[in-house]
Formats: C-alpha cells, structure tokens, sequence
C-alpha cells in the first residue's frame, strides 16, 4: 500500500470539497453518503476519515466554499456591470432564471443548502458557515433603502418554489413574476 503525497492528500481534500459542495446542493446533505461523495471522486471511503473528522466537519467546508464561489460570482457581476445597481439587475435576471432553477448544484448555496440548515441545530459550525453566507449576499444585495435581506429572501424562495415545480408552466411563472416585481419600479 503506497502512501499519497502531502500534495496529493491536499488535492484529495480540495476534490472531496468540490464535489460535496456540488453534490450537497443537488441532493442534500442526507441525499449524499460519504461512500457515494468518495466515489464520485475515485477514492476510498477510509480516504474521507484521513481528511475530515467528520461528515458535519465536510457540509462546514463544502458550505463555505459554496459561498466563495457565490462572492467569485458576485464580484464577476460587479466587473462586467457599469455601476453596482446594474450588476444587482444582472445578478436578479441571472437568478430567477431556468438556467439556474435547473444547476442547483452550481447554483446559490443559500438555497442550496436552505433545507438542510433548516434542519440542523440551532448551534453548530454548520449554521455558522450559512449564516455567515447569507450575511454577505444580503450585503452585496443591499441598496440605500434596506440591508438586502428583503431580496434575499425573496430570492430565494422564489427559486426554491420554482425548483420544486420545475416542469410546470408555474415554474416558469414564479421566475417571470418575480423578476418583474423585483425589476419594476413602483410608485412610492
């Protein structure tokens, strides 16, 4: 039996993120076993217990990376965009589309991993992690008028209901609905 390299064993850990990261928000954190989330990768599960103490300690870090990958997003919308205000609409039309409704596992982790944290007790790492998250995108998503947490959760529950519809012409409705109420301006 050959023992993996230092480089290796980190290239292991970045993969088995990745894929947790990916495969938590398609599946769940219950619809996805360590075996599973190892083999999609062609590794052992003896491998994981290596490299994590735990599968609660992987869902923390999957998470986490999760959100990295939402600020890469974020700031890619900011640079693309004249002005923050344009890349908000950009970031709105993105995320209330099928293309999105449709990736979940490369989509938002705040609804990616909304059930699952919904779940999960009050205190934790776990919790931390997506609270933590949710904090940032509301931030990013925030205008003079409120802190974002407003659109966030519309946001989001608006593409958890289009997912779980998904097939249904009130899929596509949902997604045209609020990106309207969210794109119009309304008389104050």
């Amino acid at each position: 039996m050959s023992r993996v390299s230092q480089a290796q064993a980190l290239e292991n850990r970045r993969r088995a993120v990745a894929a947790a990261s990916q495969l938590f928000r398609e599946r769940g954190v219950n619809g996805i076993s360590v075996a599973d989330l190892m083999k999609s990768i062609g590794l052992t599960t003896g491998g994981f217990y290596k490299q994590f103490p735990s599968k609660e300690a992987l869902v923390a870090e999957a998470a986490q990376a999760a959100f990295g990958d939402l600020d890469q997003l974020l700031a890619s919308f900011d640079a693309t965009q004249d002005d923050h205000d344009t890349a908000r609409g950009a970031l709105i039309d993105y995320y209330l589309s099928a293309e999105h409704r449709d990736r979940p596992g490369t989509g938002c982790p705040t609804a990616g991993f909304a059930g699952d944290m919904a779940r999960e007790s009050a205190a934790g790492e776990v919790r931390e992690t997506y609270a933590a998250g949710v904090e940032e995108f509301a931030a990013w998503m925030s205008t003079d008028a409120d802190d974002g947490l407003p659109m966030v959760a519309t946001l989001v529950g608006a593409i958890l209901l289009a997912r779980a519809t998904a097939g249904t012409e009130l899929s596509e409705k949902i997604l045209e609905s609020t990106r309207e109420a969210l794109t119009t301006p309304h008389d104050a």
